[in-house]
Parts: C-alpha cells; sequence; structure tokens
C-alpha cells in the first residue's frame, strides 16, 4: 500500500491503504487510535473521515453545537431530542449489523439469540 508525502509533515495516503484501515477498524479488532499507529496516519480524525466515505457502517456527524437555551424545559427538550436521534442512528447501526450478520452466517441471527434467551431464562439462583 502506498504512502507519499506531499509536504514536510503531511502525507497522502492511498485508496487501498484507506479501504484497509477501514475494514480492520469495522471487523472491531482495531481502535482508530491502533491503526493510526499501525499505518502511521496522522491527524486524528483522518480514519473517521475515511469511514464515512469508505465504511459500510453509519459514522454521525458532529453532535449538537448551539447557544444554550435559558429556558431550563426547552434545554431539556433539546437534550432529549437530540438523545433520540442517537438512538435513532445506534438503532440503524444495530439493524445493519444484524442483516450482514444473518446474511454472513446463513441464518437468522434474531431467532439464534432468542432461543439461547429462552434456554437461559430464567436464570439460575445461587445457592
Amino acid at each position: 500500500m502506498k504512502i507519499t508525502i506531499t509536504h514536510p509533515g503531511q502525507k497522502q495516503y492511498s485508496e487501498a491503504l484507506k479501504r484497509q484501515v477501514v475494514r480492520e477498524y469495522e471487523r472491531g479488532g482495531y481502535s482508530k487510535k491502533d491503526l493510526s499507529r499501525k499505518y502511521q496516519i496522522q491527524g486524528h480524525d483522518r480514519i473517521l473521515q475515511w469511514c464515512r466515505k469508505y465504511g459500510r457502517l453509519y459514522y454521525p456527524k458532529n453532535k449538537f453545537i448551539g447557544r444554550s437555551l435559558k429556558d431550563p424545559q426547552k434545554r431539556r427538550i433539546k437534550e432529549l431530542e437530540h438523545e433520540l436521534r442517537e438512538a435513532r442512528e445506534k438503532l440503524m447501526v444495530y439493524e445493519k449489523l444484524i442483516e450482514i450478520t444473518s446474511r454472513d452466517i446463513g441464518g437468522d441471527v434474531r431467532k439464534n439469540i432468542a432461543t439461547k434467551l429462552s434456554e437461559n431464562w430464567p436464570p439460575k439462583q445461587d445457592k
């Protein structure tokens, strides 16, 4: 994989390297910090930018930024709206993961989980 130095202290990374880093990150074996060290990637959010461009998962943009509201009720509504948006984004990611995993294992992950839960329910009491 190719790394080209364009300016002193600045590197240009090949598309193949970017895609490889994103694949490794999405598989879950490495953190962004680990991958930055492994491939000597500069820039604190460069891998996140690559994930947004090449990744298979959803990577939300910056969180809510704005003036604080003086009215506590309005502020609480804004906080709850923000939490709801984040929960919906997480749900989309989890649903996509379940879809991909089901396709990869050739079965329904939801049914497998439900079966396992019912086999172990109710939890056994320690004596």
